[in-house]
């Protein structure tokens, strides 16, 4: 028997008085009314109603079942609204991991902006450069910089995330410009620390790739100290233009231009990745993160606008 349809039938009878009335408003004869209050009954083993050819009533154990199953259907009609809900409009706690230097720079600013636009959105933010895994770290969205990965998900590119070199003005005209690759040897190096380690400097001449690592003044994995150090003078950093173009527009850093280009990959066409697990795109929550943020950069990218802090 189908407890919860028999159920809602008792409700309705009792409230109305009438097998009829009850039936019209499921839309169903009266004898399946009457049929799935009579298994009721017999399942609890007690009459609910007195039943005459004018009236239908309460019996004393039917008004005290009464008072005790209405609110739970009612609760549980509730709870079954706030389900379809959920798949409709945007709400929850939406989990998004991200690396550390994309987060503080592009994703936080562009969240306060989500969070206004969906308030019953509660946000969970993680900035960490440790890789992560999507249904292993119940991760919704994962920001990543490097290559489409091969786990099965969804790869959206943000950013392009070639690495270049920079220095300050000063530290130039204190030690001169490189003319080569290979003369970064002789100059100071401020490294980014990745989960597996320093960055190292890499050029392709002489028909092989070269490590042109400068000698290292300061390691960190903590992006604006190595920034401020690289401002001060210090040294070169290699790093995304999503990072250096606000000091390269304000002359605070300069671009080194050299023939061939120095990276810290051999692959050609690294990016700022968007990851997700298909299925779960259609999760209000999730869909609605994903196109705002890829909409927003593609905007901001397009518009010529600084992705860096100023």
């Amino acid at each position: 028997m189908d407890q919860l349809r028999a159920l809602n039938y008792f409700i309705a009878v009792a409230e109305s008085g009438n097998f009829t009335e009850a039936a019209r408003r499921f839309a169903v004869p009266a004898s399946s009314v009457s049929r799935r209050i009579a298994d009721l009954e017999q399942q609890l083993g007690a009459s609910l109603f007195q039943r005459s050819t004018r009236v239908v009533r309460l019996t004393e154990v039917g008004r005290n079942y009464l008072k005790q199953v209405q609110p739970l259907v009612a609760q549980l009609a509730q709870t079954n609204e706030s389900v379809r809900t959920y798949q409709t409009e945007p709400m929850g706690t939406l989990r998004i991991s991200s690396m550390v230097g994309f987060g503080e720079l592009v994703l936080l600013p562009l969240l306060d902006e989500f969070s206004e636009r969906y308030p019953k959105v509660i946000l969970d933010i993680s900035l960490t450069d440790e890789l992560s895994t999507l249904n292993r770290d119940d991760i919704d969205i994962a920001i990543r910089g490097g290559y489409a990965p091969n786990e099965r998900v969804v790869a959206i590119k943000l950013l392009d995330n070639r690495f270049f070199p920079v220095a300050a003005p000063a530290y130039l005209a204190r030690t001169g410009m490189p003319a080569h690759p290979s003369d970064l040897r002789q100059h100071a190096g401020l490294y980014f620390r990745t989960p597996t380690g320093p960055t190292a400097w890499l050029s392709h001449f002489d028909q092989q790739w070269q490590d042109v690592s400068a000698p290292a003044v300061a390691i960190s994995n903590h992006g604006p100290w190595l920034m401020a150090r690289t401002l001060a003078g210090e040294g070169i950093v290699l790093l995304p233009k999503w990072v250096t173009q606000p000091y390269l527009d304000r002359g605070e850093l300069v671009l080194l231009n050299l023939e061939p280009t120095v990276s810290i990959t051999s692959h050609t066409d690294p990016g700022v990745f968007l990851l997700y697990q298909k299925h779960r795109y259609l999760v209000p929550k999730i869909k609605r993160a994903v196109d705002f943020l890829v909409a927003r950069i593609a905007q901001t990218t397009a518009a010529g606008e600084s992705l860096g802090a100023t």
